[in-house]
């Protein structure tokens, strides 16, 4: 079971965030009355500081706004995509009693050797390096106390922060968006639901030797604690002087890796960010990657994924009805042509390397921090001229990871024939066949 939400813990996270954002609603609204507007670069630059020194649920929920795509004005994108989670590690009484409160009094007979120091931390939890009585090397990942109370104190702030960016610009309506970022942060609280995606994509990925994903542990695991094998790996960055083709390598199994799941059986990984990926140790011509970190996992229905072939063809082809049927199959309602053609825009960048049947990079302009950035502005400020746009649920995971994917490819300086990996895929799709690959693909995960 993952940690109960309880009114302390909320009202004490609430009173420690509303301090800093109230104190930053207050500055806003007196550099107004002082004559700076309300979408001043000054003014995403102090949200960031603040965000920034508040760590915890809230600041990942920000870098995450921050690299969706038309979610928040532009100005405060840019800012809030820079947020990094930097975390201190808890000390070793937390994790004594995190790890007795999980397994048990005993729990230090149940592993021959265990770290006391995290080797990594990050919003929501940190890991621990041990060793098993048969000698296998696991990740054990701990919770940090009082989360569940955490995450619902500051989804209440950020509909506050929310609140302060239609203010600014009411040009998307962030009901959906919200209510999606407050869905799977809740489910990434849930350790044991995390298992079950480390299962699940180790059986998506069976025929795909090149991708390692750990092998969990549910005998040394609950709702708070995650016990998995530990995959030795380089940092992606490590291979950014290394030849072409050894990046291009690394670049088609993160393509792979992503990208198979999604179309064969409707799931992605919602968190593609250098950190959640490495080349694996025993793999020196670089062919092989692990995945890391399944907490943010998007499970959509086979139609959406039809939205997404429809899409691809109509810009192709140039045919509008044809997009207009896309956009509905991705939940969109109400668009008007004029706003229709300004997501096309968009859709247009994101489709532009599938389009072209030549080895290329996944953005001619290669600059990683600022993928896709100056073509959402822009659809950004149209949008603001035309009306209230609703971004549908299951398209803002989709849209941010593949921007994130994006930037990874940019820092790798990858260079390959997308299109053809991605027509390879699309001419497999069946919509039935792919209903029916995730029903088994989530059964054998127990979800």
């Amino acid at each position: 079971m993952t940690e109960q939400s309880t009114l302390s813990g909320r009202l004490a996270r609430f009173a420690k965030v509303g301090v800093n954002l109230g104190g930053f609603a207050t500055g806003m609204a007196a550099a107004r009355v002082g004559g700076r507007a309300l979408d001043d670069p000054k003014n995403a630059a102090e949200l960031k500081r603040v965000l920034g020194d508040l760590k915890g649920p809230l600041m990942k929920l920000a870098q995450i706004l921050g690299n969706i795509p038309d979610a928040v004005p532009p100005e405060f994108a840019k800012q809030l995509a820079e947020l990094q989670s930097n975390a201190p590690p808890m000390g070793a009484g937390f994790v004594r009693r995190r790890m007795a409160g999980e397994l048990g009094p005993d729990w230090r007979a149940k592993f021959v050797d265990f770290s006391p120091e995290a080797v990594a931390a990050a919003s929501l939890g940190q890991v621990h390096k041990a060793t098993l009585h048969s000698g296998e090397t696991v990740a054990v990942k701990l919770q940090y106390p009082d989360m569940a109370s955490a995450v619902e104190a500051d989804l209440g702030q950020l509909d506050l922060m929310l609140s302060l960016f239609r203010r600014v610009d009411s040009s998307i309506n962030t009901a959906e968006i919200r209510d999606e970022l407050a869905a799977r942060l809740r489910e990434e609280l849930d350790y044991s639901r995390e298992a079950k995606h480390l299962t699940l994509y180790r059986h998506m990925l069976a025929d795909r030797p090149e991708i390692h994903v750990p092998q969990p542990h549910p005998e040394l695991s609950s709702g708070r604690l995650l016990t998995m094998q530990w995959l030795d790996g380089r940092k992606l960055l490590d291979y950014k002087a290394h030849p072409q083709e050894t990046r291009n390598q690394i670049a088609r199994s993160l393509f792979n890796g992503w990208y198979q799941p999604f179309y064969r059986s409707g799931v992605i990984h919602g968190d593609p960010h250098l950190g959640n990926y490495t080349v694996a140790d025993a793999s020196p011509d670089a062919a092989s990657i692990n995945l890391l970190d399944f907490g943010c996992v998007r499970i959509f229905p086979p139609h959406f994924i039809e939205g997404v072939n429809q899409l691809f063809h109509a810009i192709e082809t140039e045919n509008d009805e044809q997009a207009a049927h896309a956009f509905e199959l991705w939940g969109f309602k109400g668009l008007t042509r004029e706003i229709r053609e300004t997501l096309l825009v968009w859709a247009r960048f994101l489709y532009g390397p599938l389009l072209e049947d030549r080895v290329r990079p996944i953005d001619l302009d290669g600059r990683p921090g600022e993928y896709g950035r100056a073509t959402a502005s822009k659809v950004h400020a149209e949008l603001r001229r035309l009306g209230t746009v609703t971004i549908p649920a299951e398209f803002v995971f989709m849209d941010r990871a593949a921007i994130g994917l994006g930037g990874v490819f940019i820092q790798l300086g990858a260079e390959l024939n997308w299109s053809q990996m991605f027509r390879t895929l699309m001419a497999d799709f069946d919509e039935a066949e792919v209903a029916a690959r995730q029903a088994e693909a989530l059964s054998q995960a127990g979800l």
